[in-house]
């Protein structure tokens, strides 16, 4: 079952808006790279660098809790760990992540940009290399079937931008819903291969307009009416590294299960 790379997203920090890539470098049994490398403690949330463990979203400035969040549209600086923020009214910030005061900007910008939507004190949190702010511990890439948008879309019968479902790789030529039953199998993009682990349970970010950051629409009660399941795209686990490219193919292989 083929189909091609059509979209390639990182969030680097975890809940904001994702930056479209051209080409992303994978390897075997790493993160999609630079994703959720970050995120932003909303109040004192426990997590601790030294021994970093999953904590849930609430703790953080994410879309499920406050939508104001997707009004900051970012861009990360791999080598020089600078991240550019803007918003609508607001003066653009460049902060160096890897500094104290870098960190502080961005922390005292957002908190003027998210107002009383914050419980407060914000604070910029990372873990060891090995560590990502993801939802589920086996989230290493996550790609979304855009055949199954449309058909939920149809359903719905109001227009869905994909990006609600903040995914890594965005795949076009599947049949709607085809993947998920492809649990364990092997999936070929570009020069990598991985296995997926499971499907996605949806939550009320996908509510959230990315570009207008408005509450307006109840996926997940739509997903379950529709298809008794909260579900919408696929985690991988990379098994072979390598380069994937926008418009690369991606195969689904039921020989190697």
């Amino acid at each position: 079952m083929g189909g091609i790379v059509t979209g390639l997203y990182r969030h680097p920090i975890k809940g904001f808006t994702p930056e479209r890539l051209d080409q992303v470098n994978l390897t075997a049994g790493a993160y999609f790279p630079c994703d959720r490398l970050f995120a932003i403690e909303d109040g004192p949330s426990g997590f601790d660098p030294a021994s970093p463990a999953y904590i849930s979203k609430t703790r953080f400035t994410v879309l499920a809790k406050i939508a104001e969040v997707a009004r900051a549209r970012t861009s990360y600086d791999e080598a020089s760990g600078q991240l550019t923020v803007e918003a609508d009214g607001m003066e653009p910030l460049l902060a160096d992540l890897a500094t104290d005061a870098g960190s502080s900007a961005l922390c005292d910008w957002l908190t003027r940009l998210l107002g009383d939507q914050a419980s407060g004190p914000l604070r910029l949190l990372k873990g060891p290399q090995s560590h990502r702010f993801m939802d589920d511990p086996t989230g290493y890439v996550s790609v979304i079937n855009l055949a199954s948008v449309r058909d939920l879309e149809a359903r719905m019968g109001v227009p869905i931008d994909p990006l609600r479902f903040r995914a890594n790789l965005y795949v076009e030529g599947w049949p709607a819903w085809a993947e998920m039953d492809q649990v364990g199998q092997t999936v070929t993009m570009g020069e990598a291969e991985a296995k997926i682990t499971k499907p996605i349970v949806r939550c009320a970010a996908t509510h959230v307009d990315p570009v207008t950051g408005e509450r307006d629409l109840d996926l997940v009660s739509a997903l379950f009416e529709a298809y008794g399941h909260r579900f919408c795209g696929v985690y991988l686990s990379v098994t072979l590294g390598g380069m994937i490219r926008l418009g690369d193919g991606v195969l689904l292989d039921r020989s190697r299960l």
